[in-house]
Formats: structure tokens, sequence, C-alpha cells
């Protein structure tokens, strides 16, 4: 199972002719919708965690989902939501550079309001065509995110419902609820942020997710009969082990005009006049023969040709995709020289391709 596969099967089954059920869920039982996302929420803590997590643990394991690469919230949300992959989408990672603006880094959580949203990220969001069947769709999230930049890129189409504690969050997704058809996404982050604050298993980490779970059956003690409840998550988390600054008593730098990307998985942009596959191979190389088995690097064309980001690549992703591409592996994090303090002192990442990280699960339960 793939994780563009689960929004366009749930849509399916409540009457979305353009979405397929490639899930084979089948209809809605009562035509109400709940997908609860877990930021942070990997496959393998439904199975090392289960005593944190009593509600949680009694749902249905429907199976393992592969996220898309790289394994972080921008990226794996805008899949969600479109249904496509990296490729089609343009949501290439937490932060890209921006094509033919001298340098400038876009963060995809944070925006930059000199990007359009809409033109960014193209593609008509599951929300968008199922309103447009008369199905009612709501986005419930913390209230900070309502007019972000992100929102209007990925989310468009729901009904926002801002709130910031957990009675509120299930208030508004009880009410909307009560007509059918209807798709909610209840979105919580609290799980993420302490992971990378503490890192994975942590006291701070493991009361996020006792809270959490504690939330989750207060949910379903609240929600209407008959909805069917989701649960997944974008991307697992890794606790850091070994820590490379990209040009600290190294190589990494030369021929580097700008880093992005995060720490497990590098977009880097080289310098103007490196523009060319063999300059873009040896700055690869050079990065290679240094990290050897710390991180699995590649040229654009690489990246590519291995359908990195999909099978379907537009011009405008192309545009975005760094010329060379890092990888880490193991527990080791690529620190930007520039952020080495702020991105260092985050105990848990994610963003590469291992299993912990592009695993997460998909719960099921239908309330009686």
């Amino acid at each position: 199972m793939h994780l563009s596969q689960i929004t366009p099967s749930i849509f399916s089954s409540l009457g979305l002719t353009t979405a397929q059920d490639s899930l084979a869920i089948g209809a809605s039982p009562f035509g109400r919708e709940l997908l609860f996302l877990i930021d942070g929420f990997g496959a393998d803590v439904f199975e090392k965690y289960s005593d944190a997590m009593p509600a949680i643990s009694k749902l249905t394991n429907f199976g393992t989902v592969q996220t898309s690469f790289p394994s972080t919230t921008a990226t794996s949300l805008a899949t969600l939501t479109t249904g496509t992959l990296p490729g089609v989408h343009g949501m290439l990672g937490y932060t890209v550079q921006v094509p033919r603006s001298g340098g400038r880094i876009l963060n995809a959580l944070k925006w930059d309001e000199r990007v359009d949203p809409m033109n960014w990220q193209p593609v008509p969001t599951l929300f968008e065509r199922a309103v447009a069947q008369n199905i009612n769709v709501t986005h419930v999230a913390a209230k900070r995110y309502e007019n972000s930049g992100f929102t209007r890129a990925v989310f468009r189409g729901a009904h926002y419902k801002g709130a910031n504690v957990a009675t509120d969050l299930i208030a508004e997704t009880k009410a909307a609820l009560q007509k059918s058809p209807s798709f909610v996404y209840l979105y919580v982050n609290d799980l993420d942020s302490a992971g990378h604050s503490d890192g994975v298993g942590s006291d701070k980490w493991l009361a996020a997710l006792t809270m959490i779970d504690q939330m989750f059956a207060h949910l379903m003690k609240e929600m209407p009969q008959g909805t069917r409840i989701w649960l997944t998550s974008d991307h697992g988390m890794i606790n850091v082990e070994e820590k490379i600054v990209i040009g600290q008593d190294n190589p990494l730098l030369d021929g580097v005009a700008v880093i992005g990307g995060e720490p497990r998985a590098r977009h880097l942009y080289l310098l103007p006049e490196l523009d060319s596959q063999s300059a873009r191979s040896e700055v690869a190389s050079k990065w290679q023969e240094f990290l050897k088995e710390s991180a699995i690097v590649m040229t654009r064309e690489k990246a590519l040709a291995s359908n990195l980001f999909g099978s379907d690549v537009t011009a405008d992703s192309k545009d975005r995709m760094g010329e060379v591409i890092a990888i880490a592996q193991n527990g080791v994090v690529l620190l930007d020289p520039e952020r080495a303090e702020k991105e260092g002192a985050m105990v848990g990442h994610h963003g590469a391709d291992s299993e912990i990280e592009s695993n997460v699960g998909l719960l099921t339960t239908t309330l009686s």
C-alpha cells in the first residue's frame, strides 16, 4: 500500500466518481469517514509502544503503508491529499530552492508569500474534487495553520475548523460528521514535536503518545454512530546517532551554493558555473567518497532515472529538485552549517528512506 492510495479510496467509498478505491475498502458504511493523522506516528510505534496507547492498539491494523520520498510532512501530506506522487504535485521536501530566485529557499511549512500556493502545487486536491460532487469536507487542526501557504497549497477545498485543545478538536470533528456524506481530516502534531525535541521513546514523547491515545478514546465516544475511522501518519522518526556539519572539517561545501531539504534528505544546489551533468557527477562522487555508508548520494539525473520522486516528474519539479541529492543512512544527520546549532539540537529526525521513517500504519474501526 502507498500513502497516495488512502484518500482516493476513502473518497471513492463516499461516492466520488473520479477517485479509485485501490485499497478495496468498499462503500462507506454510513457515509461518515474520519481520517485521523498523527504526525510522526511510524508503523514501528504501533508495534513497540502498544502499552502507552491502549485505545489505539484496539484498532484493526489494515496494513503497512509506504510514504513517498522524502519521508517528511510537506511531501507526505501533499501526496495524501492529491493522490499523486511528489514528481507531480511538486512538494519535494521541507525546503527547496525557488527556481530563478537568486538562491531563495522556500520552507514549505512556513511558506513565503512571494510564492503563489496554487501555482506551486497546481494539482486539484481530493478535497476540491469531493466538494464539487457535494461531499462535505472538513479539515480540523490547530488554528495557526488555517491561512498558511501550505494549507492553501495542499488542503484547499476543505472547510477549515481551527481548534487548539483536544476537547475543541473533538467537538469540531463531531459537528462536521453530522451530515452525510462527510469526510473529516483531523490532524495533531504533538508526537512529532516531542520526537524532534526530546527523541522517540523519551518521557516527553511517551507523554505525547499517551495524551493522543486518551484524546482518541474520547473521540470514539463522541463520534456519530456508524463513523468509519482511519488512523495513519506522514512519516516515522529515528533518533540521531552521528552529526556531520556540511563543510566543517570536510569537503562537502565545495561547489555547493545553496543547501535545501533537511538533515536526513538534502537537496544541494551547485554554483552556476557547475551547471553540467559532469560537474554534478563530480560533486556527487566527492560526497559519496567522503560519506561512504553514511549516505546515498545521487545526481539529479540519477534521481530521475531511479524514479526517486515517482515515474512522472513535471518540468516544475525538475526545476526545484536538488542538482545533487544526499539521503542520510543509519543514524546520521547532515547539518547545514548556517543552521547547525538549531538542527543539531533536535534529537528525532526523519526524511530519509529507512523503513522506520518511510513506513506508517493504516488502522481502522467502524463505530457501532
